[in-house]
């Protein structure tokens, strides 16, 4: 549905490496840095990428964005928290965990990067 999501920093060495180990966890490369001075993280499926604003004022965060990354287990989604925990993101909302209910129940992580966005981590639950 998406090719590409861009999240707006104001310290792109300090963004970098937080993405680059909560991306590492879900089996995707460290981010390469473009002739833009971009973090891009490319796969088959689409682009995140990391920039400062090209508008020249400060980055800040989304009220009511998320932007939520695939998991393929329970437990990659409770080690990206962990992760992201350790490398500066601040934890939000419940501990990792279930939510919603048969038929369409989700587990799942929320954490907000160094710079305030809101991110998760989900792996969709089958019965």
């Amino acid at each position: 549905m998406f090719s590409h999501v861009m999240i707006g920093t104001n310290d792109l060495a300090r963004s970098k490496a937080f993405y680059d180990q909560i991306m590492q966890v879900l089996g995707y490369n460290e981010g390469v840095m473009d002739a833009k001075g971009r973090c891009m993280y490319a796969t088959a499926s689409g682009v995140l990428g990391l920039t400062k604003p090209i508008n020249g004022e400060d980055a800040t965060n989304g009220n009511g964005m998320t932007v939520g990354f695939l998991a393929s287990n329970p437990e990659m989604v409770d080690t990206w928290h962990a992760v992201g925990l350790a490398n500066g993101g601040t934890g939000i909302e419940e501990p990792p965990g279930i939510r919603g209910k048969a038929p369409r129940k989700l587990y799942m992580a929320y954490l907000r990067d160094p710079d305030g966005n809101k991110i998760c981590a989900t792996h969709f639950v089958l019965d």
